[in-house]
């Protein structure tokens, strides 16, 4: 996408207003300086920007992939359940190693179990967070915030009237008890990671210092990141900051209620990325292999299988 640095503005005024004589070598020094401050910070919000959004689809993934992988189990464990009914039932349909079979379908049953309490963990953590963030709000603060479950991610959306002054990226101090109060549970909640996300609607900026609705929703986002971590003590290798301008909408531009909760900063908590892939990649203590072998007794107990 196209897009009109403000930096480089900066710099041509700061040029022009030097070789006019309004301006001493020593401004013009302290100007540059500013640009490449501004220059910088804007190309690491960028980056971390990306590395979240990349970071935030692999979960997305990995939690589809965890699904997938319980609905896979579920239908070996039926095959495997059929398969000894059958010999169960019929001695001349071949020598089978029921025991095998039995312990293959334990070892399933283990493994979808450990996959069902992990994803039930998760889950009865969200669910916890989220009510102990409700309870702490009053019914004033709950009309500007939002709190939801959606895929294993907790998302915490915050009205900007509340959240910033006005026409502004500056923290209210209205906004500090409840910035507070989500920072607490924040810190209770150390394995996991928190991305700072601001969303604007479609009017455009009007702001000598901010080229657009991108920036302004990532100088929100980095506002809301920075306050977390100097005012309430919040890791900074948790945080990260970003933007999505007007890109992101949940309701229609259309109406003046629309951009209201169009005009939202984001607080989205999820697990570390290493806890999915430590999940996806421990397999049952048993192989899912199949053999055969002459049964050794006509009755056998077997294990009842939990759906």
């Amino acid at each position: 996408m196209k897009r009109l640095s403000i930096y480089t503005g900066i710099a041509f005024m700061a040029v022009a207003l030097l070789l006019s004589g309004c301006v001493s070598n020593k401004k013009f020094r302290s100007l540059q300086a500013s640009y490449d401050e501004m220059r910088t910070k804007e190309q690491e919000l960028s980056r971390k920007y990306q590395d979240t959004q990349q970071q935030l689809s692999a979960a997305n993934t990995r939690v589809t992939s965890l699904e997938d992988q319980i609905a896979s189990e579920r239908a070996n464990v039926k095959s495997l359940q059929e398969a000894l009914n059958q010999c169960l039932t019929s001695s001349n349909q071949g020598n089978v190693n029921i025991s095998k079979l039995v312990d293959e379908i334990n070892a399933s049953n283990r493994y979808i179990q450990h996959l069902v309490n992990t994803k039930n963990k998760s889950d009865s953590l969200n669910m916890v967070l989220t009510n102990r963030l409700t309870r702490s709000l009053s019914r004033e603060e709950m009309q500007d915030v939002d709190v939801q479950v959606l895929k294993g991610v907790v998302y915490i959306s915050l009205s900007d009237n509340m959240l910033y002054k006005s026409g502004s990226y500056e923290i209210s101090e209205r906004a500090g008890e409840t910035l507070s109060k989500i920072a607490k549970i924040i810190m209770d909640y150390r394995d996991y990671d928190v991305l700072v996300e601001g969303n604007t609607d479609n009017v455009p900026i009007s702001q000598p210092n901010i080229r657009n609705n991108w920036d302004l929703s990532a100088l929100r986002g980095s506002s809301v990141v920075q306050a977390l971590q100097e005012e309430y003590g919040v890791d900074p290798k948790r945080l990260t900051a970003a933007g999505r301008g007007e890109y992101n909408p949940i309701a229609s531009n259309e109406s003046e209620s629309g951009k209201t909760r169009n005009r939202r900063t984001q607080i989205i908590i999820t697990p570390k990325l290493d806890q999915f892939m430590e999940l996806i990649d421990k397999a049952p203590e048993n192989g899912s292999s199949t053999g055969t072998a002459d049964v050794s007794s006509d009755t056998t107990t077997v294990s009842p299988i939990r759906q």
